[in-house]
């Protein structure tokens, strides 16, 4: 079985009565959430008239339905097309046009914005509204019969910005995602029908993705709306056998909460990652949470899925080899090889620094309709993730800095290009420059330089106002600092690093 929807539709069959989904003050069986994936699928294909390989854009806030539009997308041999509903109208728009989207699922909230936007592509992709009397009308088609796919066809692209700041689709294949869950069970946790797996995270990034060996295996998902450390504490209580993703701003915004307390009954395991977590902050976890931590290290293009920080090594006893492996991002997955290798791609001696490159069933199989980037990441089978760090003896590795320059904060990823590039809008920058900075919870803050043309003025407010009509609130920066030139090399380059140590200088 090569599709994904098939290991769905078998704990259908044989654990009907189990808890599939709950969201939304409904619970979902295994049973009824098959028989709603194959109608959905039906209406796809008949409705909607989509053929295969199509790609279907599912923008939306945590909301139970997506795992059957999920499914159903799959079942009738659809390709997915997740995205962050945080993100700008107009960076949905993008990716509508850059995947050759023909269906776009979406909510009563979000739809008033996305529609315009999406009106101007050519073809203009419909649009359901998730809830709306349309959707329902969609699940009552006849249910379809599964399609068959090849292991290599793609089931989900996930976009993740580039260095150019245009954002690149992953293509990720069945295989792809099916690797991923089994290294999940391997290397994770072994689940069991009625386990739960919390949500509270987006569903179009990490969250979900685990989503997958959770279902697969007959596990209870659980949507929140968002995140909200009181609901999170409830559903610790309440549930059972709790799993949950969280970034590391979103955990230590659990240890800030006056909800916090020193055990958390149904809490099976928390795994965090997509951003740095400072040694201290994670020594606070460990007390709160006891051993229930494990650190995950991936990408879009090999999803979460290169190394990892298991439970047993957050144990210990605060000694210096101790706090090494803390600040570290753990060992090779299962089934995954991790390479420290210099600019010739020759591996590098253990301590020394250099570029990660990965081989796996995970790694993609390319970039949706960009072969250059795709040439540049994919080198003789070895995926280049543009990250750089070190291996101790052990096997441990640690990341260093990023080579492309991307800011991870509060778990997004930003890359300063696309920001540089609305901010040069304004008739009163001449140049500019975006770089991160330490934060103590979101991980990074973004931080602006700014050289204003002579005889002009701009404000931090009109900038703002400026980011915010083009990209996400969430990339725009918290700082504006203006100077009279930026620092730079010899061909005119700015010298981001040096901009960073004046920050870290406090100049």
């Amino acid at each position: 079985m090569s599709n994904l929807a098939h290991y769905l539709l078998n704990r259908a069959r044989s654990h009907p009565v189990s808890p599939a989904v709950t969201g939304n003050g409904r619970t979902l069986s295994f049973a009824e959430l098959g028989e709603r994936v194959l109608r959905l699928a039906g209406a796809l294909r008949g409705k909607l008239g989509l053929a295969d390989g199509d790609r279907v854009l599912i923008c939306m806030e945590n909301q139970p339905e997506f795992f059957e539009l999920l499914f159903a997308c799959w079942a009738a041999g659809l390709c997915t097309v997740p995205v962050n509903s945080k993100l700008h109208p107009r960076e949905v728009s993008h990716i509508v046009g850059d995947a050759g989207v023909r269906a776009v699922f979406t909510t009563d909230r979000l739809v008033a914005d996305l529609a315009p936007e999406l009106a101007q592509q050519s073809p203009a992709p419909s649009i359901t509204v998730v809830g709306s009397a349309a959707y329902l009308s969609l699940l009552n088609e006849p249910p379809a019969r599964c399609v068959e796919r090849a292991p290599t066809d793609i089931a989900w692209l996930f976009y993740t910005s580039g260095t150019t700041g245009r954002p690149k689709g992953a293509m990720l294949s069945h295989r792809n995602l099916l690797a991923m869950s089994w290294i999940y069970s391997a290397d994770i946790e072994h689940v069991e029908p009625g386990d739960t797996k919390l949500h509270a995270a987006p569903l179009s990034h990490a969250s979900g993705l685990y989503g997958l060996p959770h279902l697969f295996a007959g596990g209870h998902q659980v949507v929140l709306p968002g995140f909200e450390p009181d609901l999170v504490f409830e559903a610790f209580e309440h549930y059972p056998r709790v799993t949950m993703f969280a970034a590391p701003t979103m955990v230590i915004r659990l240890l800030q909460s006056p909800s916090v307390r020193a055990a958390h009954r149904g809490l099976r395991t928390l795994y965090y990652g997509g951003a740095p977590m400072y040694v201290s902050d994670l020594q606070r976890a460990l007390e709160v949470f006891g051993p229930r931590l494990w650190q995950l290290y991936g990408q879009g293009e090999s999803p979460m899925t290169l190394t990892g920080l298991a439970k047993r090594d957050h144990v210990g006893d605060g000694s210096a080899d101790h706090l090494a492996r803390l600040g570290s991002v753990g060992v090779a997955r299962t089934g995954v090889e991790i390479r420290v290798v210099g600019d010739d791609g020759h591996d590098l001696p253990t301590g020394e620094i250099g570029e990660v490159v990965t081989r796996s069933d995970c790694v993609m199989a390319g970039y949706w309709n960009n072969p250059d980037a795709t040439r540049n990441a994919l080198r003789s089978g070895w995926l280049w993730t543009g990250d750089v760090g070190s291996f101790d003896e052990q096997g441990y590795l640690t990341l260093r800095d990023r080579s492309k320059d991307l800011i991870i904060s509060g778990g997004s990823n930003i890359y300063p290009r696309e920001i540089e590039e609305v901010l040069l809008r304004h008739p009163a920058v001449l140049e500019c420059s975006v770089v991160g900075t330490l934060h103590a919870e979101w991980g990074e803050e973004v931080v602006a330089f700014v050289v204003t043309r002579p005889g002009t003025k701009v404000s931090g407010e009109t900038l703002d106002e400026l980011c915010l009509s083009h990209i996400a609130r969430f990339k725009r920066p918290k700082r504006y600092l203006f100077t009279d030139a930026l620092p730079k090399n010899n061909y005119g380059k700015v010298l981001k690093t040096a901009l960073r140590e004046q920050l870290r200088a406090g100049a």
